[in-house]
């Protein structure tokens, strides 16, 4: 287990606050400084087909910025090329539906696999580090490491909607079901992260996965820093997940 937890900040809903009016403001890249500077380890961002939040320019200004950039990307010719003109840290393969509000679950790897393994490969020939965003399943994690991607991202958002809806029992079973995978994946050598739906509470406890290495969290931060600011809202993430990691270590 690592002490560390990273914190990657999701920048898409700040895009989407911006995009609201059609204007420059909010800034995506002025917040992703602003969360680095307050200790966030990377930054995230899905450019979707549509365009309906980021947009091409926010993928270049944000690779200025010189910190990690983790690319959410479908996994499709068009965002394939921007990937590998860009050539950011990392890409996070992810499932894409016009007609959805945000990533509703995992990528499926095994029915896919003919359209996700070489776009992976081609990824990892250009030295970005491939992330598949997928199901706490042990088939879809086999799959993973078949395929060669060296780091898989759990969705959390089962559980997330379990504990928000007060279901008590069904937010143990998914739990359990995270744990295990995260524990599975790192048997297998993949590098784990987790993400969708998180919060304070939430990222503490899955924080407390040993084989957890990263999370990554983008609307409930926003929504944090229309109160606090975006600063204290990384902090204040930033040592829960910390709280959650050495709770674990204890």
């Amino acid at each position: 287990m690592t002490e560390h937890v990273r914190l990657g900040v999701n920048v898409d809903h700040v895009a989407t606050v911006r995009n609201a009016r059609d204007g420059d403001s909010p800034d995506p890249a002025r917040i992703a400084r602003l969360a680095i500077e307050a200790g966030a380890d990377g930054v995230t961002a899905h450019l979707r087909e549509d365009r309906r939040h980021i947009r091409d320019a926010d993928v270049e200004r944000l690779m200025a910025l010189g910190a990690p950039l983790n690319f959410e990307m479908a996994a499709t010719p068009e965002m394939l090329a921007i990937a590998l003109r860009a050539k950011p840290h990392a890409a996070c393969l992810v499932p894409e539906k016009r007609e959805e509000r945000t990533t509703e679950g995992g990528l499926d790897v095994v029915g896919q696999k003919g359209l996700v393994a070489p776009v992976v490969k081609e990824l990892v020939a250009a030295g970005i580090r491939v992330s598949l965003f997928v199901e706490p399943d042990a088939e879809a994690l086999d799959q993973a490491e078949l395929m060669g991607a060296p780091v898989v991202e759990l969705h959390t958002g089962s559980w997330c909607e379990a504990i928000a809806t007060g279901e008590g029992a069904r937010a143990e079973r998914e739990f359990k079901r995270l744990a295990d995978a995260a524990a599975y994946a790192a048997k297998l050598g993949l590098e784990v992260h987790a993400g969708h739906g998180l919060d304070y509470a939430s990222a503490e406890t899955i924080a407390g996965l040993p084989a957890v290495a990263e999370l990554n969290i983008g609307h409930f931060l926003v929504g944090e820093a229309l109160a606090i600011g975006f600063p204290e809202a990384v902090r204040t993430m930033k040592a829960a997940i910390a709280r959650g990691r050495r709770r674990a270590a204890a």
